[in-house]
């Protein structure tokens, strides 16, 4: 065979292997389509409707239609419950792993098991993480301006404040635990049972004298809770820490990390920031074939880094997008502090007991 028949020769070989190559690779692509196409994707909430938490998820909804493959229907469903263990039980056990539900879980779904809560059927290192959206953020602890408490001194002089939130567990329950503890309130009863626009009615109304909020979902749905003084804003939760918040109604509040008096104390404060930094996790039941899983993790980065959705995130909860990719997510549940003696005291902040005494 001469140089230029051998030449021919070895071209065609490539040629072929390229077609071949491209013939699989687009069988692959029609079979990824194939799958989702005409399909039903059902997001399981795990917060009630109404609430950020549900608007963080109605943001998701036409993204996720946009880039999953075969452009399913996306539908949203509410189970709110026990602190969002009703949603993550049902996820893990109950939900068929074939890719056509996805979980929407709140930020206790990583604490519960790291503090050993009792009724958790679900193991966090084996469902599959889609990311989030939501990886930070700032609580704030406020009264009624009626209660007349505006100052730290009052607040602390005032004894049974009637504190709001959701259930027990819930991550408003906790900050208000938190806050209520390392300030160091007399003995509060924490109200439980609202709705978040609930709460929002029972503060107003003298029903609850205090509770805490996420600062920017309070700026985006009651502005006239600061532009009218109707409520006396007393410390927040930077989550980070060190980032501060750009309105000026909260950049000189106290973090409350300026309350702690112990190390055991600063790493507790560490334990929470970590914790709500995991955000609102996305994940797939254990089990998920591996080709959809990737096909959903490709289309959750497309829409973390489309900047409409952003836009929209923002319109919807008066948020910023604060995303981690699913492999950031999967290192910061591995990453997840275990320190026994903060998670101990931490434990008894969740739970329904008094409040500890320091």
């Amino acid at each position: 065979m001469g140089r230029n028949q051998s030449r021919l020769a070895r071209f065609r070989r490539i040629f072929l292997s390229g077609l071949s190559l491209a013939v699989l690779m687009s069988g692959g692509a029609r079979a990824q389509t194939s799958f989702f196409q005409g399909k039903t994707i059902t997001i399981l909430e795990s917060s009630a409707p109404g609430g950020v938490g549900s608007m963080r998820t109605k943001a998701l909804v036409p993204f996720l239609q946009k880039y999953v493959p075969g452009k399913p229907t996306i539908i949203m469903q509410h189970m709110d419950g026990a602190g969002g263990k009703k949603a993550a039980n049902h996820m893990y056990n109950s939900v068929k792993p074939d890719g056509l539900t996805i979980g929407r879980m709140n930020t206790p779904f990583v604490m519960h098991p790291i503090l050993g809560e009792s009724g958790i059927l679900y193991d966090i290192d084996k469902v599959n993480y889609l990311g989030t959206s939501y990886s930070g953020g700032y609580h704030v602890f406020f009264t009624r301006r009626e209660s007349g408490l505006d100052s730290l001194e009052k607040l602390r002089g005032a004894a049974g404040l009637k504190i709001g939130s959701q259930s027990v567990g819930h991550l408003i329950y906790i900050s208000g635990r938190m806050f209520a503890h390392l300030i160091g309130l007399k003995p509060p009863r924490f109200v439980t049972g609202y709705s978040s626009p609930e709460l929002d009615v029972a503060i107003e109304q003298g029903e609850i004298d205090t509770r805490s909020t996420v600062a920017d979902a309070l700026l985006h749905e009651k502005p006239q809770w600061i532009d009218k003084n109707q409520m006396d804003f007393h410390a927040i939760i930077e989550i980070p820490k060190g980032r501060k918040h750009s309105h000026a109604r909260f950049a000189d509040l106290p973090d409350i990390e300026s309350f702690a008096k112990s190390a055991l104390e600063r790493k507790l404060i560490a334990l929470y920031r970590t914790f709500v930094g995991s955000g609102n996790p996305l994940i797939l039941p254990p089990g998920t074939p591996k080709d959809r899983v990737r096909i959903l993790q490709d289309a959750m980065r497309r829409i973390y880094r489309d900047p409409e959705f952003a836009k929209e995130y923002s319109k919807l909860t008066g948020l910023k997008a604060e995303p981690q990719l699913p492999e950031e997510l999967e290192q910061t549940i591995k990453d997840m502090p275990r320190d026994r003696e903060a998670v101990e005291l931490f434990k008894k902040l969740t739970g329904p007991d008094p409040l500890p005494p320091r």
